[in-house]
């Protein structure tokens, strides 16, 4: 993820992907909302970043899990991150709290210096 397209193109394929596995148009929504999120929060903190995606299985459930890495500055304080209205870009700090309550699961990892990971599963 380089550009402002990319993360379009990231919301297609999350979108895409979901609609294959039958995911409702609700979990759609909540996934491709997060995962929109992450990705710019790694194009304009992380200067970029990639995301990977794999399908899963838990022995009675499908699920999409989404990770998506950058080598930016990393976060310093990860659960002042979280908390509403947290934001170092001026914007609204809704971002990363607001992408954990719209998965099943959420995993954040993140040192300064050495970027951050955040991985994200929504159970269908």
């Amino acid at each position: 993820m380089r550009t402002s397209e990319d993360v379009v193109i990231v919301r297609q394929r999350v979108r895409a992907l979901m609609a294959e596995m039958g995911f409702s148009l609700v979990d759609q929504t909540k996934l491709v909302t997060a995962a929109s999120e992450l990705a710019r929060n790694a194009l304009d903190h992380g200067g970029g970043g990639v995301m990977t995606w794999e399908k899963r299985h838990d022995g009675h459930h499908v699920g999409l899990c989404l990770t998506f890495s950058d080598d930016g500055p990393g976060i310093a304080d990860i659960e002042a991150a979280l908390t509403d209205g947290f934001s170092t870009g001026g914007g609204l700090g809704l971002g990363l709290g607001g992408s954990r309550r719209l998965v099943n699961e959420f995993e954040i990892e993140s040192r300064p210096g050495e970027g951050t990971r955040v991985t994200v599963v929504r159970w269908l």
